[in-house]
Parts: structure tokens; C-alpha cells; sequence
């Protein structure tokens, strides 16, 4: 026995049977098993958010999620993103609006705009929520604050808030 584990992927509309080590993170078996690899590796620490996926809807850390713990989820990564209700337009928005630069952390943030839009669009309140009877307003301190895992290096922040703002119609 090679002490890996048999899982079963449904990563971006199709399946995967697998057989891995345990310590296998959701990012490098997204990367180095199936080839995808828009999802990036930044600090590898579940700090910088450019390995942002969703999972069963969920925005997650794949860098921190073990991949066993996958077995039978839906995983949607940005090679998704395109043909995915909102994913076109809100790339097309970081366009209009400049809201990358360098493009590294590009693929996490917009895994992580469409979990956050869907997050709001929920009624779940962030840190900033001033009234918490009723949905927020999508204001800028409020995507700030529900962005506030996904980093950008270039400092491409205003144009991803404006993207944000122009896909949500605030």
C-alpha cells in the first residue's frame, strides 16, 4: 500500500478519479495532477488568496484545503470562469476598469468576487455591516472589507473595486 487515498473530483464540470497522498493540497493536485494552473501558488500560507477556488460555492484557500478532503465537491476554478454566469462579466469589467496589472493574483480575485457576490446576494453580513437587520449596500468599504483576503501587489485595488461595482450595478 503507497498510503494514498482514492477521491473523486468533480473539478470545473468534470470528474476525476484519483489516487493521492493525504497531504496533498487542493492547489498543487489542481496544478500538478489535472494541469490546471490558473490557479496560482502565492505565499502557499492561505495569506495572499491568489489560490482562490470555489468550492460547492464556497470561496477557499486550495492551498490550505487538503484535496482528500474534496472527495465528491464541486470545485470551479478560472479556467471555468468564462463560461460561468457572472465569471465573463466580471473579467471583462477588470478590463474597463484596469483591475489588473500584473495579472498574478487576477485568477483569485475573480474566483473570490463571484463567491462575495454570491456571499452578499446571501444577506451574510461582513465586518463593516452597519445594520445587520437588513442587506448591506454593496459600498466600497464593504467590498474592501469582503475582499480583504485576495491581495494585489500591483495595488490594482480601485479597478477591482470599480469592477466589482460595475458587475454588481452599485
Amino acid at each position: 500500500m503507497n498510503g494514498h487515498i482514492p477521491i473523486h473530483l468533480d473539478v470545473n464540470g468534470r470528474v476525476h478519479d484519483l489516487s493521492l497522498d493525504p497531504r496533498t493540497s487542493l492547489l498543487d493536485c489542481l496544478r500538478e495532477h489535472l494541469g490546471l494552473t490558473g490557479t496560482k501558488k502565492g505565499c502557499d500560507q492561505g495569506a495572499c488568496g491568489a489560490c482562490t477556488v470555489l468550492l460547492d460555492g464556497e470561496r477557499v484557500n486550495s492551498c490550505l484545503t487538503p484535496a482528500v478532503q474534496c472527495d465528491g465537491m464541486e470545485i470551479v476554478t478560472i479556467e471555468a470562469m468564462a463560461d460561468h454566469e457572472l465569471g465573463g462579466q466580471v473579467q471583462q469589467a477588470f478590463r474597463t476598469h484596469d483591475g489588473f496589472q500584473c495579472g498574478y493574483c487576477t485568477s483569485g480575485q475573480i474566483c473570490s468576487i463571484i463567491g462575495m457576490l454570491a456571499e452578499h446576494r446571501d444577506g451574510r453580513p461582513s465586518a463593516v455591516t452597519e445594520d445587520l437587520t437588513r442587506p448591506a449596500p454593496l459600498t466600497g468599504a464593504e467590498i474592501r472589507e469582503r475582499m480583504a483576503g485576495n491581495l494585489c501587489r500591483c495595488g490594482a485595488y480601485n479597478g477591482i473595486v470599480a469592477a466589482i461595482r460595475e458587475v454588481a450595478g452599485t
